[in-house]
């Protein structure tokens, strides 16, 4: 695999016991280096299996995940992960938690960067683990994984534990480890106001399997939120992802195939309206990156004819 891919997943499938229900099934994508990737479904939909997969914690049933242009095994010392129960040792200090994170990453260890994510809360250094509020344990946790500079960073819910003034302020600091040295960032999360302002690339997981995965957009571009007056008979041409009729107006998000005809409004939609349409219509088909820029292409020319 080409150096430039983080993550590539192909029929990757994970069932946990034998008689139990698979959480992810037949999921294949590519992930290029460098993007801050939003992994983004409701609860249960097979996000944190995901990312367990990709660090290595657990082995597919089928398929394969390469991270890094190798096994999750072989990429462990270049990868950082943040599990969403944030486990520490609860004994240790927050002194003794960052010396023991120097001590597990010779010669990759930013102390400094480390201490300032955790002076970024008025922490006391002597704290121990077991007295750390919720949001506290998660300005450690992300110490950890931030101060190990890695190149592939995996986050299950990192900011849920967060009042938005310290999420605020540690998004901040985890575009600037991508900005500053390259790092892959991939944050899960099923909220997706979260993520929309930070993300560049989407992962969306729904039943198990992937929805959409693509640059956000490119995504967003392929994609057009039409309303007028008329029947969903007259958009029988394009892929329609959603309609409802209220009253006489019909609004719908498609992925026109050419130029509409009739007179609809037309607006690019948000990420939002985009993930929730397609997670209510498991059924609609999710386009490919050749589709993708076919219909970036026809929405960019019936936005200039609207």
């Amino acid at each position: 695999m080409s150096s430039d891919t983080a993550l590539r997943a192909d029929a990757l499938g994970k069932r946990f016991g034998l008689r139990g229900g698979w959480a992810l099934r037949d999921c294949s994508f590519r992930l290029p280096a460098g993007r801050v990737c939003a992994v983004v479904g409701p609860n249960g939909a097979g996000k944190s299996t995901l990312l367990a997969l990709a660090a290595g914690l657990t082995a597919p049933t089928e398929g394969s995940v390469t991270v890094l242009g190798t096994t999750p095994g072989a990429a462990r010392p270049r990868v950082g992960y943040t599990a969403q129960d944030k486990p520490l040792y609860p004994q240790l200090t927050i002194a003794e938690t960052l010396r023991m994170g120097a001590d597990l990453n010779p010669g990759r260890w930013d102390a400094a960067g480390a201490e300032q994510v955790v002076a970024g809360g008025d922490l006391d250094p002597r704290a121990r683990v077991r007295s750390l509020s919720g949001g506290q344990r998660t300005r450690v946790a992300l110490a950890l994984a931030l101060g190990k500079r890695p190149d592939l960073l995996l986050l299950d819910e990192p900011m849920a534990d967060l009042d938005p003034l310290a999420r605020h302020e540690l998004m901040g600091t985890l575009m600037g480890q991508a900005a500053r040295y390259g790092t892959t960032i991939v944050m899960s999360s099923h909220v997706v106001a979260e993520l929309e302002d930070s993300c560049d690339h989407l992962l969306l997981v729904g039943g198990g399997r992937i929805r959409l995965a693509g640059e956000i957009d490119d995504l967003l571009a392929a994609h057009l939120r039409v309303t007028g007056a008329g029947e969903p008979a007259r958009l029988e041409a394009h892929t329609v992802i959603e309609s409802r009729v209220t009253g006489r107006q019909l609004t719908a998000l498609i992925r026109p195939a050419g130029p509409l005809t009739g007179d609809w409004r037309t607006a690019t939609p948000s990420l939002e309206e985009l993930v929730l349409a397609h997670l209510r219509n498991p059924g609609a088909p999710a386009p490919t990156p050749d589709q993708n820029a076919e219909t970036a292409r026809n929405a960019e020319n019936e936005e200039h004819v609207a």
